[in-house]
């Protein structure tokens, strides 16, 4: 790999890493902004995290990285089950970003590597760069190849295996995404219409657990992205090798049988 091909991977790698990083803390773009001002642990802007969430911000400064290092090891020294710790929120009090402390507040995990290391500055640049691969946990990247078997695996797993006219009500209500086209979208993966892509099956994963929450299967908080992912991809490996290669259909012959048997 040269580097320009390095340089774009770390690009996305590190995207995904800021997005799960928000998804699994529930935070607005303006969280890690206004935490690393509040500190003075350097400058980032609200415009400068989307932007590096879409991946689409090629060249950060290094304040950038500063800010996000410096604020995770924060995060890690005073959050260190996720949930501040009284003299952090002492700290936080004295800022007038009341909407950001109750962010916080509600969860403010760090990004730690596989050992429980945090990452610092110095570790995001290199993953942004290529150099590194993010901890496992926040690198949820989802290949194009595989996008629909996850599709399907996520209809069935959703609909319990049900025809889809069974659920439709139930699944729609519990769908917490208000846009008419991402519903629609949703409604028809589920229906066996069509499937996600890869970058909509991210981007939906948030919505999807927020899903199951609302049905009452699992909260947020028990079913981690990461977990998510794996069991979705576990449920599409077991029935591709239950189902095997799909046979040939003659669609006539087998609505005449359909037309042929008694109705019960």
């Amino acid at each position: 790999m040269g580097y320009r091909e390095r340089l774009a991977s770390g690009r996305v790698a590190f995207a995904h890493l800021i997005r799960v990083w928000h998804g699994r803390n529930g935070w607005s773009h303006r969280v890690l902004p206004a935490l690393a001002e509040t500190l003075d642990l350097g400058r980032v802007h609200n415009s400068q995290i989307s932007m590096l969430r879409n991946g689409k911000l090629a060249s950060p400064g290094p304040e950038v990285f500063l800010a996000l290092g410096g604020v995770n090891r924060w995060l890690a020294d005073h959050a260190p089950a996720g949930h501040l710790d009284p003299p952090a929120l002492e700290v936080l009090a004295l800022d007038s970003h009341a909407d950001v402390t109750e962010a916080l507040q509600a969860s403010a995990q760090p990004v730690l590597d596989e050992t429980g290391q945090v990452l610092g500055p110095g570790d995001l640049l290199e993953v942004f760069v290529g150099l590194r691969l993010p901890p496992a946990a926040f690198d949820l990247r989802i290949d194009e190849a595989e996008a629909p078997a996850l599709s399907g695996a996520l209809a069935m797993m959703l609909t319990a295996g049900r025809p889809w006219r069974l659920c439709r009500d139930q699944l729609m209500a519990a769908y917490p995404v208000g846009k008419r086209a991402r519903r629609e979208r949703f409604a028809a993966v589920m229906a066996g219409q069509s499937d996600y892509t890869a970058a909509e099956l991210d981007a939906e994963l948030p919505e999807l657990r927020r899903t199951l929450a609302a049905l009452g299967v699992a909260g947020e908080e028990e079913l981690a992205p990461e977990r998510f992912l794996a069991l979705l991809r576990e449920r599409a490996r077991s029935q591709l090798a239950e189902e095997g290669p799909a046979p040939a259909l003659d669609l006539a012959a087998a609505i005449r049988r359909e037309l042929r048997e008694p109705v019960s």
